[in-house]
């Protein structure tokens, strides 16, 4: 049994004990007996009695009093004139100090020996006084203790207001289950516990006592902790807490893989709507590079020879350059040329290989060999082909050189060479008939008015059609140093010299034999040209038929061979003017005129050379042979 040392009352067990103090008699609540000082602790009440009151200490020796004093001050009067003004200071109000409750619950025993009973601790003796006495008892001795000390009152006030806190600095905690308000959060808590203890103690008492269930441990006192989150109950707070943390964890790991996923879609769907618009705009792109393309080849459905001849002499007419007269005129001719289908001859200059083999007789003599095809005339472009006719005006040429040749001009038209839209109504003829079908439908099986480019699949088609046999040869990679093709060269005067003794040959021979179509690979715009018609109208596979679109062609119409034992050919250019051309019938201006005919293999570099060779006619059964071969039409490679 625990008797409380401030009012007496007797309590059963030590949390009781504390519970009381705190409830009833707070912390810093003593009042001195002698004079205004209130609100301090029981042991500063002690040590001012003693200190500020020493006359009062020598009557009624109070234990309680003396035993405070001694560890304060050492040279304490023997009794003190209040009797028990000293306990009834500690019991004046109606609650006391925490930490004194402890002291008084727990005394200390480190008394000296032989000190007489005093302690260096005041806890003890201050413990035997409040409980030995009665409440009247120590009431009766503060009102001695009053009663001496009224005249000292005032000396002690501004002391008072000095250790007195004020409002403003003291910090209030108010306890949230009842109106009790403390000066200290660690006195709240445990206020606020016991309230938590006795709750959890009356809902335990209706449940049945078990040693494994939760209102057991609440019917002995212990805590009990329930998440917040479900019904589990743990033992102490640090379970509770990792519990909790488990369901946060499953909340975020939950709510994280829900963010994940649709992070995740849309991240695809960005990609795809990114994915979309990069095809739709490389398509835009591609179908602009086609259609510059389709302009530039003259595959756009812009017009033909007839259109670009028309329209080029309105603009010599809006220039001033030509008079509407002459305009009229030439237009009318070009109609009735085109009505024909014979070539009106302004471009042509014909007696080229003559001139060519006179100036070989007379003036070169450093020239070890000479050989020279049959007579062939000179077509070179006009302003209906201008850009584009390079492939009709080489035909013309091959066809001029065959009308001479006795084996092979009744295959051809009686009427002389035909003009060029005649060539295009031939070689979609040729189409009909059969012949490469992959190139027909490149040019979607129509070339007449248009400009579009032919190449050496075209001659080759329009050949074999008119029953005369053709080959096409493919140098298709550099033989020699520095890109060149001596390869070539050799193949050219193998074919000139064919037919011929194996004996030393003269110096100048003149064959009967047809010039040769030369065509150098086209440049990087012919094989996008190419690339992209076969992208969008599924035509010619350029990788299994090893013809390279059309470039620029030329006619080899010679091969000379210096004493060095270097090979030159002869080439005639559509590219080059009638005028210029012409300048090779003179013997004033043949000279320097030959120097554009002249070719080395040191001006030959382009990477891939095709040549269409005529060698002979063909009968009815070889032509439909050859037919059925143009379907996948290839060409022979060298090397």
């Amino acid at each position: 049994m625990l008797t409380c040392e401030i009012c007496g009352e007797d309590i059963m067990l030590e949390e009781d004990m504390r519970t009381h103090l705190l409830l009833s008699h707070l912390e810093n609540d003593m009042h001195c007996p002698l004079c205004p000082l209130s609100c301090v602790s029981y042991d500063e009440l002690c040590f001012h009695i003693s200190s500020a009151h020493p006359e009062k200490q020598h009557g009624v020796q109070d234990p309680g009093c003396s035993a405070g004093m001694e560890s304060k001050k050492p040279q304490t009067p023997q009794s003190c004139p209040a009797g028990d003004g000293c306990d009834a200071a500690g019991d004046a109000a109606p609650t006391g100090a925490s930490h004194v409750t402890r002291d008084s619950v727990r005394p200390k025993q480190n008394s000296a020996p032989g000190s007489g009973g005093s302690s260096t601790g005041e806890a003890a003796p201050v413990s035997s006084t409040l409980t030995t006495r009665s409440p009247k008892t120590r009431q009766e001795s503060v009102r001695r203790c009053v009663e001496a000390k009224d005249g000292v009152k005032a000396e002690h006030s501004e002391a008072k207001q000095k250790r007195r806190p004020s409002p403003g600095d003291e910090k209030l905690f108010s306890c949230p289950m009842c109106a009790l308000v403390c000066s200290s959060c660690f006195i709240l808590q445990e206020h606020v516990e016991l309230h938590l203890q006795e709750q959890r103690a009356a809902e335990g008492s209706t449940l049945e006592a078990c040693p494994l269930s939760p209102s057991a441990s609440s019917l002995t006192g212990e805590k009990r902790f329930e998440c917040p989150m479900c019904s589990v109950v743990c033992s102490d707070s640090f379970s509770l807490q990792e519990h909790v943390e488990l369901h946060l964890d499953h909340g975020a790991a939950v709510n994280a893989a829900g963010r994940t996923g649709s992070d995740l879609k849309l991240a695809r769907q960005l990609q795809q709507e990114e994915q979309q618009r990069r095809r739709l705009e490389e398509a835009q792109q591609e179908r602009e590079e086609f259609k510059k393309l389709q302009r530039q080849f003259g595959l756009d459905g812009s017009g033909g020879y007839s259109k670009q001849m028309e329209r080029t002499m309105e603009r010599a007419v809006a220039r001033g350059l030509m008079a509407p007269a002459e305009f009229h005129s030439k237009r009318a001719e070009m109609m009735e040329s085109l009505a024909s289908g014979v070539d009106d001859g302004r471009t042509r200059t014909q007696g080229v290989v003559r001139a060519l083999y006179e100036y070989y007789q007379t003036e070169c003599k450093d020239s070890v060999h000479v050989w020279l095809s049959a007579d062939t005339d000179h077509y070179c472009s006009s302003v209906g082909d201008k850009g584009w006719g390079c492939g009709y005006r080489n035909l013309q040429m091959l066809l001029s050189s065959l009308h001479t040749v006795d084996a092979y001009a009744p295959l051809l038209p009686e009427k002389a060479v035909p003009s060029i839209p005649q060539v295009q109504s031939m070689i979609e003829e040729a189409w009909r008939a059969g012949l490469d079908p992959h190139g027909a439908s490149h040019f979607n099986q129509r070339l007449q008015g248009t400009r579009a480019w032919i190449g050496a699949t075209e001659i080759y088609a329009l050949l074999t059609s008119l029953g005369i046999s053709a080959r096409i040869i493919d140098f298709h990679k550099p033989t020699g140093p520095g890109d060149t093709h001596p390869r070539l060269f050799e193949w050219v005067k193998q074919y000139f010299k064919s037919g011929r003794s194996s004996r030393l040959p003269p110096r100048l021979i003149h064959t009967s034999l047809p010039p040769l179509y030369l065509q150098h690979q086209g440049t990087q715009q012919h094989h996008l040209l190419y690339s992209f018609i076969a992208h969008y109208i599924a035509v010619r596979d350029w990788a299994k038929t090893p013809c390279p679109p059309a470039g620029h062609s030329r006619s080899i119409v010679g091969l000379e061979q210096k004493k060095n034992g270097s090979l030159c050919l002869l080439l005639l250019d559509p590219g080059t003017s009638a005028s210029d051309t012409r300048k090779l019938l003179s013997r004033d201006t043949v000279s320097p005129a030959i120097r554009q005919v002249r070719k080395f293999a040191s001006s030959l570099k382009h990477k891939q050379y095709q040549v269409v060779a005529v060698h002979g006619v063909m009968s009815a059964e070889e032509k439909q042979i050859s037919i059925l071969n143009s379907r996948t039409l290839c060409a022979e490679q060298i090397p």
